[in-house]
């Protein structure tokens, strides 16, 4: 039992080329893939995620089935991962090759309907991000714009934009320079 446990079926070496070449290759692919696959799993994005790692466990444990070497896969991942997010988080450039850019879809009310179809985005799934970001529609906004993560940002017109706590202390303000003028 424990030989079985214990005993790998290829060498460290080979298994920790196989898991950073699966790693390398899934994260080009999903890179490819678009911001879109990020932002929300659909049925069809979810079952292709959970098939994608069946597809690519054997790549990565060949033909070994050992407590141990699914330990040292788990531990390379991690490590490799790790290096990665240290390295898009030191540097501007790391992050813009291996996440990308942010991506204008709609611009002063209009859409940019290019941009839609290269990130594979349907109008209406950006439409509803919109109005869960308290715009009644696309005309209500000033940008809205998908982010290297996947997350949609409705940026709404200054116009229609809540009031902060600066537009607040501006305006009472004001009011105390009218009340003012107006008693004296």
């Amino acid at each position: 039992m424990w030989n079985d446990l214990m005993n790998l079926g290829v060498s460290v070496p080979d298994k920790i080329l196989r898991t950073v070449a699966v790693y390398v290759v899934l994260a080009i692919l999903i890179r490819l893939a678009g911001k879109r696959d990020l932002a929300q799993l659909n049925a069809f994005d979810l079952v292709v995620m959970l098939l994608l790692s069946n597809v690519v466990q054997n790549a990565i444990i060949g033909p070994d089935n050992s407590l141990l070497g699914g330990l040292i896969g788990a531990v390379v991942l991690l490590g490799v991962n790790a290096a990665v997010v240290r390295a898009v988080r030191r540097s501007d450039r790391a992050a813009r090759l291996l996440e990308g850019s942010t991506t204008t879809l709609a611009s002063e009310g209009r859409w940019d309907l290019r941009a839609l179809r290269r990130e594979g985005l349907r109008q209406a799934d950006v439409d509803a991000a919109v109005r869960r970001q308290n715009a009644a529609s696309i005309a209500d906004v000033q940008r809205v714009t998908i982010e290297p993560g996947g997350a949609i940002v409705a940026t709404l017109r200054p116009d229609l934009a809540p009031a902060t706590k600066a537009d607040l202390a501006a305006l009472e303000a004001k009011l105390d320079r009218l009340l003012a003028r107006q008693q004296g």
